[in-house]
């Protein structure tokens, strides 16, 4: 920051102009660290972390014996700066020498107009960026609906599919940066967590139940709450099943006959030789591998995989992995291909939302989704799929005693209070996290609107959302004859291994990369990010 910089920045801001003022004057003999001279001139006081520069900050009387700034040197750093405030005990002796008692009242008289944080008329605001598109217009809704209970501005944005990571990054660097965001689990955590506030005084943190943990850092501080307990499996429509079953040599008489790998491939293969006279175009909706489009796979359908060879190894993570059920994993991605509504060289131009839209438009009978899914099938126009007729399958691929076995149950998402923000905003978010997941009002739309099934202890069996497909995932963790596989993908070690494998999938569907070699990418991608982002 230069001179005239230095000066039009304090006079554009209030708040520091006095502290910033007083420091220059203080300071004015002052040799610091960079080796240069404040002469009497005003560089407004910033933290500066190890990404950007932070809002203009007042250092109180009591905390300026103990601090000095050092490396602001007079001109704006970058983005990779470190932070450096430390105390320097030579630098404290002769700030104390210099430092005299009309000082002292300045001071006292900046820290009282000028250092205040949380000004009369500074409630703060909530900047929310959001990871679900399907879920936009829900959290519209409910941003409207607190702002009129409370007067608090709340805006939110939501990242176009796929696009979640980069759009964070891009936006927190900002000066109107998400006060509010999401992260993907552990790998998440690694990630954001220096941007992630505490949140131990939340209620929402405090109402957590057992089984469903924070993302907290070694010596205990919750930095990331989870919110929603979902499940993904293959959906289907029963009523097809039924048309299906009343079939010539129908290989089963009821769905709850599926229990395995080996059932499910006949009764897919029967029905795909079967869709002309089912009326529908294919046994699986469309295997959407657009860039972006193609998380179900790269990460839902490798969940179960990947966790059982973590339970064969005994460890709760790994930075090698062999992919030891990667045949298990294609026998159902082959499945899916070979019996779906369109040729599978095609399914690299698909996305998820027009897969959605063959199943709900009656063209398929299964497609493999999660809860969420059931807003998206019953808002498309021409949905035929009634209520009490979609119904959810395990994924069935061969892997050990998986008749045993019934969804896959976790969070995936916890929400993060960016660290960053004014004191004023980060008290207005966490206040706005309390109410819509806490209070009565908020508790009505996220069992209505959002439909999570919501990891607190205030939530009993009467706050169970309505839609078809959250009650049976809320079954699925209720049943004790079936173990629910947990969500292992949280350690996947980066949404770079992901996105890689993805393109590797979509590369062997349109037939240009061959298994053996998906497998390889897919083991040495895995070591090389774990190095790179885990340690």
């Amino acid at each position: 920051m230069g001179d005239n910089q230095a000066y039009s920045y304090a006079y554009g801001h209030k708040r520091a102009f006095l502290c910033t003022l007083f420091l220059s004057v203080l300071t004015t003999s002052l040799q610091w660290k960079t080796g240069q001279l404040v002469h009497n001139r005003i560089y407004p006081v910033r933290f500066l972390t190890n990404r950007r520069w932070a809002e203009p900050f007042c250092v109180r009387g009591d905390s300026l014996e103990n601090h000095i700034l050092k490396g602001v040197g007079g001109s704006r750093l970058g983005p990779n700066t470190p932070l450096f405030i430390q105390k320097d005990e030579e630098l404290m002796k002769r700030l104390t020498r210099i430092a005299s008692i009309s000082m002292a009242s300045m001071l006292a008289a900046a820290s009282l107009v000028a250092c205040s944080s949380n000004s009369a008329d500074d409630e703060g605001d909530v900047y929310f960026l959001n990871f679900k598109p399907e879920q936009d217009a829900a959290y519209q809704e409910i941003a409207k609906a607190y702002t009129e209970e409370t007067g608090v501005n709340v805006k939110v944005v939501t990242a176009a599919s796929g696009s979640y990571e980069q759009t964070l990054k891009a936006e927190i660097g900002k000066d109107e940066a998400p006060t509010l965001f999401q992260v993907n689990g552990p790998a998440g955590f690694i990630t954001w967590q220096d941007y992630m506030a505490d949140m131990s005084d939340t209620e929402v943190a405090k109402q957590l139940t057992e089984d469903i943990p924070p993302l907290t850092t070694d010596d205990g501080e919750v930095r990331g709450v989870p919110f929603a307990v979902e499940g993904f499996g293959i959906i289907y429509n029963d009523e097809i099943f039924d048309k299906y079953i009343a079939t010539s040599g129908a290989k089963i008489k009821s769905a709850d006959e599926i229990t395995s790998y080996k059932k499910l491939k006949e009764v897919a293969e029967d029905m795909q030789s079967k869709k002309d006279e089912l009326g529908i175009d294919g046994a699986f909706a469309s295997t959407s591998l657009t860039s972006g489009e193609d998380w179900r796979w790269q990460t839902h359908l490798a969940n179960a995989p990947i966790w059982q060879e973590y339970q064969d190894k005994g460890v709760e993570d790994t930075n090698e992995i062999e992919f030891t059920y990667n045949k298990e994993f294609k026998n159902l991605f082959d499945l899916y291909l070979d019996n779906s509504t369109v040729e599978k060289s095609l399914a690299p131009s698909k996305t998820v939302t027009d897969s959605m839209a063959e199943f709900a438009q009656g063209k398929a009978a299964m497609v493999q989704n999660g809860n969420w899914a059931w807003s998206q099938i019953s808002e498309t126009s021409g949905n035929v799929v009634k209520e009490d007729k979609i119904k959810f399958l395990p994924m069935y691929m061969g892997l050990p005693d998986e008749e045993k076995f019934g969804l896959n149950v976790g969070t995936e998402n916890y929400l993060g209070i960016n660290s960053e923000a004014s004191e004023a905003d980060q008290q207005a978010t966490k206040d706005f996290v309390d109410w819509l997941f806490t209070s009565e009002a908020g508790k009505e739309h996220v069992v209505k609107d959002l439909g999570f099934i919501a990891p607190f202890e205030s939530y009993t069996e009467e706050d169970t959302p309505n839609d078809p497909l959250a009650k049976q995932v809320a079954e699925a963790i209720a049943n004790k004859d079936l173990t629910t596989y947990p969500w292992n993908f949280q350690y996947f070690p980066s949404q770079q291994f992901k996105d890689d494998f993805g393109q590797a999938l979509s590369q062997y569907a349109s037939g240009s990369l061959k298994w053996e070699e998906v497998v390889n990418q897919f083991k040495d991608n895995w070591a090389a990010e774990k190095e790179t982002n885990w340690g």
